[in-house]
């Protein structure tokens, strides 16, 4: 900054008063210390408000408490840009925000020396398929079907971070893994992706198709995280149910999915309702992507108005999800159920497939759950989705599948994947090592 002399530039001419103060003088510069105090004020500003925007209360056991702020915020960030190039008719947000994912998983590694990855088509649905290479004699391998998650809308079975988990889920497991890459909202809308995950798996699962893979058709796992979660739960009951299937699935492993739009209102979703990196928000809008519904019943969703006590459509389900039994006691703690006198029918009558089985697989019926193979569901306790897998698990129990919940106190919701920097969480090792353990042990 340029000191100001006078007009047009001109030095204005010196007199000599003693009795001026120096900073007053006319003809000289500014004190130095003037415009320094004024940046370390901006400065310290900018500071509070990043730290603001940063800052969440999140409770005292979760691992890594600031970098877990700073992943939340960055999404927030990204997430508030897209709705803003969104509201400036620069495209549609969810289009923006998976490119912006897609630019970070260009960081991770995406090939391996001992996997061959292949990219191609399984009855006209894109797939990447990874196979260890031989070593020594050819043999029949165990498999894994997985299915990413991402809100149905969100990132890529060829972007980095799943890319990465299913080499090392290869790798680690000696295994054949096959990775399904669903078309994604807002351009395609349910059921189109558990349409897409069926026809493809299914298409692995012919006799002849496992044969030219190398894979054991006994020993073939379905497994996906989040909303891949719910579409792995979906299309393994919908499997389930095939009377003439060749092959069924082994087992399933289940990663805090999401399984019911019935009730937001469960104890772990009041519990982490901001916490990150999914809020009560963000997963209602998620669910409306999905159906292709009317966005101006977020709010009354959020409050349950779609399912009340005189929403008649919803009555048949109300016992399959009752958390007050379904739930132990120490995650149920002091909360209570949430009911209104008055509920709002036309979100049903909008959106019907809220109370469809193969959008929310823990509305099935107990003859369906019956059919459900061994079971491994993994769940947060900083996450609103805690009580879908622990629901899930005890509905599962009730009909006589045996099941492993392995539950994680200081972990949170989409952990697993974010095992590569900058998002390297030890929560992502943690929680994918006990995965790929139980696959080990029981596959």
């Amino acid at each position: 900054m340029k000191p100001l002399n006078g007009v047009c530039g001109q030095p204005l001419p010196q007199k000599s008063h003693s009795f001026q103060k120096p900073e007053a003088r006319r003809g000289e510069a500014p004190s130095a210390g003037i415009p320094m105090k004024s940046a370390a004020v901006l400065f310290a500003g900018l500071l509070a408000l990043t730290a603001y925007y940063v800052y969440l209360p999140l409770p005292s056991t979760v691992s890594e408490p600031w970098r877990l702020m700073l992943l939340d915020a960055s999404f927030r960030l990204a997430q508030q840009t897209c709705n803003l190039a969104h509201y400036l008719g620069l495209g549609h947000h969810l289009r923006i925000l998976n490119l912006m994912i897609g630019s970070f998983d260009k960081l991770s590694p995406q090939s391996s020396e001992s996997v061959k990855i292949t990219d191609t088509q399984f009855d006209g649905v894109e797939v990447r398929v990874f196979e260890p290479l031989v070593q020594g004699e050819a043999k029949l391998r165990r498999s894994v079907v997985y299915i990413h998650g991402g809100g149905w809308a969100l990132a890529s079975a060829r972007g980095g971070y799943y890319n990465n988990l299913c080499l090392i889920m290869a790798e680690s497991l000696d295994a054949v893994v096959l990775s399904i890459e669903y078309r994604l909202v807002p351009d395609f809308h349910f059921p189109v992706q558990f349409s897409d995950v069926l026809r493809a798996t299914k298409h692995f699962m012919l006799p002849e198709v496992l044969a030219q893979y190398s894979v054991d058709a006994s020993r073939v796992a379905i497994s996906g995280d989040s909303a891949g979660g719910n579409l792995a739960a979906a299309v393994c009951q919908e499997m389930s149910q095939e009377e003439n299937a060749t092959t069924r699935f082994k087992l399933q492993a289940l990663i805090y999915p999401v399984l019911q739009p019935f009730d937001f209102n469960t104890p772990s979703y009041q519990q982490n309702e901001v916490t990150p990196v999914l809020p009560r928000l963000v997963m209602v809008k998620f669910w409306i992507y999905y159906f292709s519904g009317n966005y101006d019943f977020v709010h009354a969703m959020v409050v349950n108005n779609h399912t009340s006590l005189d929403v008649s459509q919803a009555n048949p389900f109300r016992e399959r999800l009752d958390w007050t039994f379904l739930l132990p006691s120490r995650f149920r703690k002091n909360y209570k159920p949430l009911s209104h006198t008055t509920g709002n029918v036309e979100i049903i009558r909008d959106m019907p497939m809220l109370l469809d089985v193969r959008a929310a697989p823990l509305l099935a019926e107990k003859e369906v759950f019956h059919l459900q193979p061994k079971t491994y569901i993994l769940t947060c306790e900083i996450d609103i989705l805690r009580d879908d897998g622990l629901m899930y698990a005890k509905r599962l129990e009730k009909a006589g599948v045996e099941v492993t919940v392995d539950h994680f106190e200081d972990c949170f919701h989409g952990c697993m994947i974010f095992t590569i920097w900058p998002a390297n969480f030890s929560a992502g090792f943690q929680t994918r090592d006990s995965y790929i353990k139980w696959l080990s042990e029981n596959l």
